[in-house]
């Protein structure tokens, strides 16, 4: 199937983007490498049924943690600070098939999985910095520990990490949990549906969707659950369909409707007016790199990559991800998105075969 006809079966509406895609409408914008999920000609990439890169999280010093879904859930650490540059299988979780989030503690990390029938949390501890793959080298594998068994084997809906490290924030399907990182203990909160996927704000908060087009808030200070806390702003609302993408260093938040509409929202001041529309909906896995603007992907099947500039209010679509460095490769599905250490943004391709790509954006004039 060409990839004319692999997109207009999903979206036979999308003639615009198709045309675009086809006569060579990739990255315009900065450098994109899909780098494999191995030691490269040292080890052997995952299988590419297990290798779809559905969750992600970025440690205080930079490590990049993974979770991959399909036949199999694997946890990854990538390393690409120092003498380093691999993708590292840290281990297989036993009847997993899914990995919905993973978050970085203070010491270790914690992985959220579900298998057909149940979830579990999975935790290991941080890889430790620095470290050097110069010559001679040894990684060993040590087990994986499952933690939270509070929650009875109970699917994981999502899990987001508090702003100390300390204590990551979940849903299942019928309840709200916390989960001590370190201890591995988790506490119920109290009682709701878990749809759509968590987001923590600039101010402490952790929000989630709620009844009636809301969202609940759950302070991490004081342990508190607030029901129906901020409206959502006018639009068509999927919970399924619902992406965050936080800026680190102001906590604003950004999210879009499923017509593909962006929004900003603020603890304090609540949502923005509409900031734009992107070509097609619906919006994927978004980041926000240093200086503050947004990077995501938009369109399903065949996505493209766009960029929204809060500075000028400009939206630019820069194309289909394409790696070019090495082995040539192209992206159409990602899973996750995570800004590193020093600006780049990390996408897992959710797509067999999954890489785990670094996008460098291009570095704008001083302002």
């Amino acid at each position: 199937m060409s990839k004319r006809e692999r997109f207009d079966v999903k979206h036979p509406d999308a003639r615009e983007i198709t045309d675009r895609i086809v006569h060579g409408a990739y990255i315009t914008e900065g450098t994109m490498v899909a780098f494999p999920t191995c030691f490269p000609a040292v080890t052997v990439p995952l299988p590419g049924d297990e290798s779809r890169i559905t969750a992600l999280d970025v440690s205080a010093d930079g490590m990049v943690y993974a979770g991959t879904s399909g036949r199999a859930s694997h946890l990854l650490v990538g390393m690409f600070h120092g003498v380093t540059g691999m993708v590292f299988d840290m281990g297989v979780v036993e009847g997993a098939n899914q990995s919905v989030a993973v978050v970085c503690g203070r010491e270790r990390f914690v992985a959220a999985v579900n298998g057909p029938d149940s979830g579990r949390l999975m935790a290991h501890k941080l890889a430790p910095l620095p470290f050097s793959l110069i010559q001679e080298w040894n990684i060993s594998r040590s087990p994986l520990n499952e933690v939270g068994k509070e929650l009875d084997g109970e699917k994981i809906v999502h899990m987001v990490g508090d702003a100390t490290g300390a204590y990551a924030i979940g849903v299942t399907p019928t309840r709200l949990f916390r989960l001590d990182i370190a201890s591995g203990s988790a506490t119920i909160v109290d009682k709701l549906v878990g749809r759509g996927r968590l987001v923590r704000g600039g101010s402490g908060g952790v929000f989630g969707v709620d009844d009636d087009d809301t969202l609940w808030r759950y302070d991490t200070a004081s342990a508190t659950l607030k029901r129906k806390a901020v409206r959502l702003p006018e639009g068509k609302w999927s919970a399924q369909s619902l992406r965050w993408g936080r800026d680190t260093i102001n906590g604003t938040l950004y999210t879009a409707d499923s017509q593909g509409t962006l929004y900003a929202f603020d603890e304090g001041r609540g949502f923005s007016a509409p900031l734009c529309k992107v070509p097609v909906a619906p919006v994927g896995p978004m980041a926000v790199t240093l200086d503050g603007r947004l990077y995501g992907t938009f369109g399903d099947e065949m996505s493209m990559l766009f960029c929204y500039d809060p500075q000028t209010r400009e939206l630019k679509t820069l194309g289909v991800a394409v790696s070019v460095l090495e082995r040539r490769r192209y992206g159409y599905t990602f899973g996750d998105a995570a800004v590193g250490r020093d600006g780049q943004i990390f996408f897992g391709e959710d797509d067999d075969l999954g890489h785990l790509w670094m996008y460098f954006p291009k570095i704008l004039p001083r302002r």
